[in-house]
């Protein structure tokens, strides 16, 4: 690592190894699945390619990535560690943590649909106490994500082909809205698409309560707390 906050704090010495600027947005794309350098490159959207391989190397010196060959070619699979992979955690903590800046929408900002691998995931932990054979299709800008109720929660996948019980189409913010609890179907009504069974899309996306936009604290307050 270049910089260390030296300090003895175990959140310091989280920060020193992913808190630089690309780290965790390195780890959400090896969350995903293990991929090649230009795979990352295309992922992330935005890092330069000298930046992405200083990363990388600071990443794989800390523990945190590995390098793997494939069976098959030649190509280097960059991929997390098992300790690595143990920032899948807090990782969604933050996703869901950030629920009052994602109701404000994408704006000009870059999306790939793939992120909601992660992000759903995040925002659906812990399930939605549907049957395990429910599974609901999500295209978002083209691309089809699987939602699968099993016994300990809802997976999240890219499509694999299978027979799903319905397919709901919405741009990305509605579908984390509804994901996350920040709307309603009824919400939701005429910028929502669902094709099938819509009583399995309500259960896997299942409203959760979640703090909204307005109850996360005024910038432009005075602060209070040192106030008499």
């Amino acid at each position: 690592m270049s910089r260390s906050y030296g300090q003895y704090c175990g959140l310091a010495r989280a920060l020193d190894v992913v808190g630089d600027r690309w780290n965790l947005l390195i780890v959400r794309q090896l969350l995903i699945a293990p991929a090649r350098y230009h795979e990352l490159l295309d992922g992330l959207g935005g890092v330069a390619t000298n930046l992405l391989a200083d990363r990388l190397r600071d990443l794989e010196t800390a523990g945190v990535v590995e390098r793997r060959v494939p069976e098959e070619g030649n190509a280097v699979v960059y991929a997390l560690t098992p300790w690595g992979a143990e920032l899948r955690e807090p990782v969604e903590g933050l996703i869901r943590w950030s629920t009052p800046l994602m109701a404000r929408g994408p704006g000009g900002d870059r999306f790939h649909p793939e992120w909601l691998l992660v992000g759903l995931r995040a925002l659906l932990a812990g399930g939605a106490g549907t049957p395990p054979a429910s599974s609901v299709g999500i295209e978002v800008d083209g691309r089809l994500l699987q939602l699968r109720a099993t016994r300990s929660g809802v997976e999240v996948t890219l499509h694999d082909g299978a027979d799903l019980d319905a397919v709901v189409r919405a741009d990305a913010s509605i579908v984390l809205g509804l994901a996350a609890g920040a709307l309603t179907f009824d919400d939701a009504r005429g910028l929502v698409d669902i094709e099938g069974d819509e009583a399995a899309v309500r259960a896997l996306l299942a409203p959760r309560r979640i703090p909204t936009a307005s109850s996360t604290p005024d910038r432009d307050a005075p602060d209070r707390s040192t106030q008499g």
